[in-house]
């Protein structure tokens, strides 16, 4: 008993001792060994430290979590997080500067020393002079392109494209079409892999930001070439629309279309060498550096030699949040994930583990040039193929270039994608495209640098007004009521009523009615969660009526089309099968439960069951296969692109909307069933024909349904967001062209993304506020139109 006791103690004395360490952004699979190694080997020398390990998005963290949790004080220990986004955190103060233990541990052997890494890298983890995190790994980008087709066409496989216009003249002829003139093959497509305007731009000499990041100048001479370009490729190769009909039904792993021969040429990164290793080892493919411009390859001086070529180098690092409570065992942790014995050990394992499924193993690389040297000493691979591809990712490096470091690094992103949308769709021009982008980044910084001249808000005297009159008012109805002479049963009635209600109605004040009044408040504020919230009046809503109205209008447009559109198809669907479910066939049951299913299924489930059938690849989407075999065959019918193309994204979303009728139908049903059958009995008589009496006595009789479905389909169609979020691509996603942005799209996007809740404030009253007056305006003028059993008898 007592060595029982003893070894309890021991055990509470070990753990009471020992370290937890939470790193956020790294996950253990089957897959992950190499890492799995790693922090075996970190736990086994530091017995003092636990560490776990939490996904939250892999790396590419989770916004919307991180926040919360740095403001909650409960950040991570550790973060593992791209590093295009450090510089943003970084100005939220949400990270801790790394320089006082770098220049403390820069002279041990496992120190953090700026000379071992690639200036790339160590620069994207800089904002403002301080060093806010440790690049981990790195990538950057190589064209990459099949061998085998090149010589298919009579290209030469060892001649692989080196400017723009070879890289067109490649690509036009690597297409191939089938008989029906659609793509089977395409050469090339500028933004399939990983390559976006910022490479493009920068292989023209075009910059993002000014050095001093006060001034967005996206919107240059060179970036608007670089666009012309894109745009020009997109023209010549079938246009956008078929080239993004054809890539919706590109499928990945052993289906990649490169790997499959759908794509003869890609721009793309390192990682991608792995995934051709285990799923077409035997394909026969070349790396070469990026194509540039004409005029920069045959310009001679500093770009003579492999410096004419540009790479974008991207990759994440480990970061250390504010609030960590574990700063000393997470930069034990730092230093030991990025040092070259680390490196080693995870490189073994990983090559163990793949040498067990029969894989060749080709190590990422490190931001740390003396972490690749050791370990490609070691593990480079032996196949020709693979180690000419290696080399020519290994030669970019030092030539990378990296996104610019601003606390408007996201928004930069964003508005550098929709300017490069807008121009291949033939939307805008590229330059004002570009314009618009720069306009829309200028004033984010501009509100920043001149955030100071706003008043920060005091909440403890509007928490104290607020107080006072929520006293006023309880005190003024209690006031009331006992004014009111009511017999004592009444009296104890009342007092159990009020009881009973009181959970739902502090629950309503609390959850429902206390965060409107702190939207309200916000809507007038300029706030980011974790700096003080700042009055501005009504610049929000002025911005929103007035620089932001393209944007605003286009959603409401948007969600108005699915409205108008969408709402009464949905209910003829459904009134259509109710009326066929209201007869006395027998096996109705088992009927209306397989027309109620599709009403069940979760929304995200369905979003993404139709993304695959409304698939713009015949080969993929269930019901452009259908189309082709028929449609196409018949009358020669192009098939729709649906959510890849602007002009099909919201007929996609109705027809898919279609799908769900069956939860309406219950409804029509009962109203149906709810129909006194004299009335029928009676038009009989009288000789009324089928469609007479549903016009004058079934949809009379269903107006207070149809006005009930009206006033919830358009609620929910401006409340629209799931479908759009999952289909649209993710956060801040909007379909091709914003052809699905819908107003709480937008505002997720501008709450959730960028941080701005007091603007987002602002759009959640304004879309209040249409709702209110909408639903006021059908209330207003149903009594001309719904008709009620009661009122038929009076």
């Amino acid at each position: 008993m007592r060595l029982l006791v003893a070894l309890v103690a021991l055990f509470a004395v070990a753990h009471a001792q020992e370290t937890r360490l939470i790193v956020w952004g790294l996950s253990l699979g089957e897959e992950q060994q190499g890492l799995a190694a790693q922090i075996k080997e970190f736990e086994r020398r530091n017995p003092d430290i636990k560490v776990q390990l939490l996904s939250m998005g892999a790396g590419r963290m989770n916004p919307q979590k991180l926040m919360t949790a740095i403001v909650g004080k409960a950040p991570p220990d550790v973060i593992f997080q791209d590093r295009f986004t450090i510089g943003d955190w970084a100005s939220r103060s949400a990270f801790r500067a790394l320089d006082d233990l770098i220049e403390r541990d820069k002279h041990l052997k496992e120190g953090v020393r700026q000379d071992d890494y690639y200036p790339a890298c160590w620069n994207e983890a800089v904002y403002k002079g301080k060093v806010y995190a440790v690049p981990a790994g790195t990538d950057d980008r190589a064209l990459l392109y099949n061998r085998a087709i090149f010589r298919e066409v009579g290209l030469d496989p060892d001649r692989p494209p080196r400017t723009w216009d070879e890289l067109l003249e490649y690509g036009k002829k690597l297409t191939k079409r089938n008989k029906n003139g659609q793509l089977e093959r395409i050469g090339f497509i500028p933004n399939f892999g990983n390559s976006w305007l910022y490479l493009y731009s920068w292989q023209n000499e075009g910059e993002f930001m000014s050095p001093d990041g006060r001034t967005c100048t996206i919107n240059n001479p060179q970036t608007r070439e670089a666009l012309e370009f894109m745009v020009r490729v997109y023209k010549e190769l079938g246009g956008i629309n078929e080239i993004d009909k054809f890539q919706s039904g590109f499928l990945g792993r052993e289906q990649d279309p490169f790997f499959v021969g759908k794509v003869a040429m890609k721009i793309d990164g390192d990682w991608v060498l792995n995934g051709i290793a285990r799923y077409a080892p035997d394909l026969d493919f070349a790396a070469a550096p990026p194509p540039v411009p004409t005029d920069r390859y045959h310009q001679r001086g500093r770009f003579a030699g492999k410096d004419r070529f540009i790479t974008w180098n991207g990759g994440f690092s480990y970061a250390i949040p504010a609030g960590s409570r574990n700063v000393e065992a997470a930069w034990k942790f730092v230093k030991w994930m990025a040092g070259v014995e680390s490196a080693l050990i995870s490189s073994e394992a990983q090559a163990a583990y793949y040498r067990t499924k029969g894989r060749m193993y080709v190590p990422r690389f490190s931001a740390n040039m003396r972490v690749n040297e050791a370990v490609y000493a070691q593990y480079m691979p032996k196949d020709p193929k693979f180690r000419q591809v290696v080399q020519t990712y290994i030669d970019l490096l030092p030539v990378a270039r990296f996104r610019p470091v601003t606390f408007v690094g996201q928004r930069l992103w964003d508005e550098h994608v929709r300017a490069f949308d807008q121009a291949v769709h033939l939307v805008k021009s590229p330059e004002a495209a570009l314009a618009e982008s720069q306009s829309k980044v200028q004033r984010e910084l501009d509100k920043v640098y001149s955030r100071e001249s706003n008043p920060i808000i005091e909440w403890r005297p509007v928490l104290i007004s607020l107080g006072l009159l929520g006293l006023f008012l309880t005190a003024y109805l209690v006031s009331r009521w006992r004014s009111h002479r009511l017999p004592r049963m009444a009296k104890q009635e009342a007092y159990y009523g009020y009881a009973f209600v009181s959970p739902w109605l502090i629950g309503f004040l609390a959850f429902t009615a206390g965060p409107m009044i702190a939207s309200l408040m916000l809507s007038f504020c300029d706030y980011d969660v974790l700096h003080p919230a700042r009055w501005v009046g009504l610049n929000n809503y002025a911005l929103l009526l007035t620089e932001d109205y393209e944007f605003l209008s286009k959603a409401f447009y948007n969600a108005f089309y699915l409205a108008v559109i969408g709402i009464p198809l949905n209910m003829a669907t459904g009134l259509a099968i109710a009326m066929l479910l209201n007869t006395g066939v027998s096996g109705m049951t088992g009927y209306r439960t397989a027309y109620y299913m599709p009403a069940i299924v979760p929304t995200i489930a369905a979003a993404v069951l139709w993304g695959w059938a409304l698939s713009g690849d015949p080969s993929r989407g269930l019901i452009n296969a259908a189309w082709q075999a028929t449609l196409t065959e018949w009358f020669g019918w192009t098939p729709p692109g649906w959510f890849s193309v602007p002009e099909w994204a919201k007929p996609g979303l109705i027809v898919m909307g279609l799908w769900g009728a069956g939860g309406g139908m219950i409804l029509w049903l009962a109203g149906l069933q709810g129909i006194p059958q004299h009335l029928y009995e009676a038009a009989e008589i009288d000789g009324a024909s089928k469609a007479e009496v549903f016009r004058r006595i079934t949809l009379p009789m269903l107006s207070p349904y149809v006005f009930f479905n009206l006033i919830m389909g358009t609620i929910g169609a401006l409340q629209e967001f799931d479908r759009i979020y999952v289909l649209g691509g993710g956060q801040g996603g909007s379909g091709p062209v914003d052809s699905m942005l819908v107003p709480v799209m937008y505002l997720f996007s501008n709450a959730f993304t960028y941080f701005k809740m007091g603007y987002a404030s602002a759009l959640a009253w304004i879309i209040f506020a249409i709702i209110l007056a909408l639903t006021l305006i059908q209330f207003k003028l149903a009594p001309r139109w719904v008709h009620y059993e009661a009122e038929k008898r009076g």
